[in-house]
């Protein structure tokens, strides 16, 4: 095995895109903003690109490739992190022999199931690896909507009123489980990103195609009770000390914050900071931050929440990896109080490797 020692000026981390995963497409342009906002003088950059299909490939070429989907090439060479503690690192598949490159730090940014959803945090805690933002823990909780919810609601946080399926139920058992709930409904996969497979439905007749379509994105589907008023988000920075943005709100002329309208706002508009009273809006960041402990996050995380016109919260979900380009709703609540995007990358990587 050949040996790469890095820089000792220099913090070595791997920046990990694209992934097996439905939300392929976001990672890459998250990525790319990462990657063009780190400071070449204080960090050397080793990518790591994982394929529709999970090949991991480390990454050589230009950049700017990345976001137009074409960086899969003979730029690539077959890679992945070592599982062995003592070598702390990245093993490339070279002509003359397997490359060990040491790591300070790995920065997963991926989006979805087998990236945001703790299989990466799992191995990178196995193999000794200092991970970029949250654990494998509190990415399995993030995931699952259903266990956020019990554990933030044992807690005295309201959750919405919701029940579980685990497996595709009978019209009978449909309507006699969901009976108690007031439509409208949400009907999603308990574990899937950027609200594929959810849909919002008016009246009983619309639950037994719903489910079935969230039964496709997952083998669990949660039924919940729309909230009234609106969504608002707080981006939370940190391990024990945190560092909490500006609330933002997210305004709906129609429908519902699916995947098209979270990357579009076709529709929709979101305002940060949020069209609140500065007491509300305290109070929501108090929230977000009692949640982000509770869950067990470190790092950074955006916490969704509902704020009713009566002025409850209601918790609805923590992004552990939540969308990074540099006009997405994280990087632009933390720019409200003051923060670069740069300064946000820095940080993040700063907090995965200090003791």
């Amino acid at each position: 095995m050949m040996s790469t020692n890095t820089a000792k000026d220099k913090t070595a981390v791997a920046i990990l895109f694209g992934g097996c995963s439905t939300e392929y497409e976001v990672s890459l342009q998250s990525a790319y903003s990462v990657i063009t906002h780190l400071n070449q003088e204080k960090y050397e950059i080793h990518l790591v690109g994982i394929t529709r299909e999970g090949t991991w490939l480390s990454y050589e070429g230009d950049i700017d490739r990345i976001p137009e989907d074409t960086w899969a090439s003979a730029d690539c060479l077959p890679a992945m992190l070592s599982p062995n503690r003592t070598d702390h690192g990245l093993l490339i598949l070279r002509t003359g022999g397997v490359e060990l490159v040491r790591l300070d730090a790995v920065f997963p940014v991926l989006h979805g199931k087998n990236g945001e959803d703790g299989t990466i945090q799992g191995l990178c805690e196995l193999a000794g690896l200092p991970v970029a933002g949250c654990g494998m823990e509190a990415s399995v909780l993030g995931m699952d909507k259903h266990l956020a919810h019990t554990l933030v609601n044992l807690d005295g946080i309201e959750v919405p009123k919701s029940v579980l399926f685990r497996r595709m139920p009978t019209e009978a058992e449909e309507f006699s489980m969901t009976e108690h709930l007031r439509y409208p409904l949400f009907v999603k996969p308990v574990k899937a990103g950027s609200s594929f497979g959810i849909t919002r439905i008016e009246t009983p007749a619309e639950l037994d195609k719903a489910i079935s379509q969230a039964f496709v994105h997952d083998d669990s589907v949660l039924v919940e009770e729309a909230v009234p008023g609106f969504e608002a988000g707080c981006a939370i920075l940190g391990n024990g000390n945190l560092i909490i943005g500006e609330v933002d709100e997210i305004e709906l002329s129609s429908g519902f914050f699916d995947y098209t309208e979270k990357y579009t706002l076709k529709t929709s508009r979101i305002h940060c900071p949020a069209r609140i009273d500065a007491e509300t809006a305290e109070r929501i960041r108090e929230t977000a931050a009692r949640i982000y402990r509770i869950l067990s996050c470190k790092g950074f995380a955006r916490v969704d929440m509902f704020l009713t016109p009566d002025k409850r919260i209601v918790f609805n979900e923590v992004n552990t990896i939540p969308g990074f380009t540099t006009h997405s709703r994280y990087p632009s609540m933390l720019k409200g109080i003051g923060m670069t995007f740069e300064e946000i990358v820095d940080a993040l990587i700063r907090l995965a490797v200090e003791p």
